[in-house]
């Protein structure tokens, strides 16, 4: 059984009684893990993770955070896959309005480093790279697709922005039947205060937002799982 995550610290203000409060009034409650999970790490390309690209931030500590994740799916043989934004048309029509509002989207261009996976992540070959135009995963790809024919139930989430592409897909994930699982020091934004926001509220209308440990003790504990040292 899936237990309940410890106290929530956002900005060091812990949180859990204003969860029981809302659990009261019937407007939150665990999730849970359901029984076939899989890990999605959401952007963490090199335009997000290196800090001299205009997207990018210093996201060093979420990257090793989701390496440890990632390699515990992989011990335990879950579906692993990654997402990344690019574009292709050279006005950025497959951008839409997305690149007015973000001059910045020019920067992510089909076969250009800025695009790939950070490479500490250690991608494995096979491992599916989903290439997506706006922000949720879902949106314009076939991840349910894919997640349907592996009868997924649980989208344990890494990545990036906190604020946009992550809590873009866990809405939408929720919205598709799916348990997501945020893993609280895998994700990360360059805005500290539009992090801890998203978290707050992530936690408590769409996902359940967990710690890596108790993450990674979750999936060791399935059939296959394998402690990471």
């Amino acid at each position: 059984m899936w237990c309940r995550p410890h106290a929530i610290e956002y900005g060091g203000r812990v949180t859990d009684d204003r969860l029981h409060r809302l659990e009261e009034r019937g407007l939150t409650r665990e999730l849970g893990f359901g029984e076939r999970p899989a890990v999605l790490a959401v952007d963490l390309v090199n335009a997000f993770t290196d800090p001299r690209l205009p997207f990018g931030s210093d996201l060093d500590a979420v990257v090793e955070q989701a390496r440890r994740v990632l390699d515990q799916g992989r011990r335990t043989g879950l579906p692993i896959l990654f997402t990344t934004v690019a574009y292709e048309d050279a006005d950025l029509v497959d951008a839409g309005v997305w690149a007015i509002k973000v001059p910045a989207s020019a920067t992510l261009r089909v076969g250009s480093p800025e695009v790939d996976q950070d490479d500490r992540l250690g991608r494995h070959e096979g491992e599916s790279i989903l290439v997506k135009k706006y922000a949720s995963a879902f949106f314009g790809t076939d991840l349910l697709s894919r997640l349907n024919a592996l009868r997924v139930d649980t989208l344990v989430i890494v990545g990036c922005t906190t604020s946009g592409c992550v809590r873009a897909t866990a809405v939408d994930a929720i919205q598709n039947g799916l348990r997501p699982i945020v893993v609280r020091e895998a994700v990360g934004d360059r805005d500290p205060a539009a992090h801890q926001q998203s978290l707050r509220d992530l936690q408590a209308k769409y996902a359940d937002v967990v710690s890596a440990d108790a993450v990674l003790a979750r999936l060791a504990s399935l059939p296959g799982g394998v402690p990471v040292p």
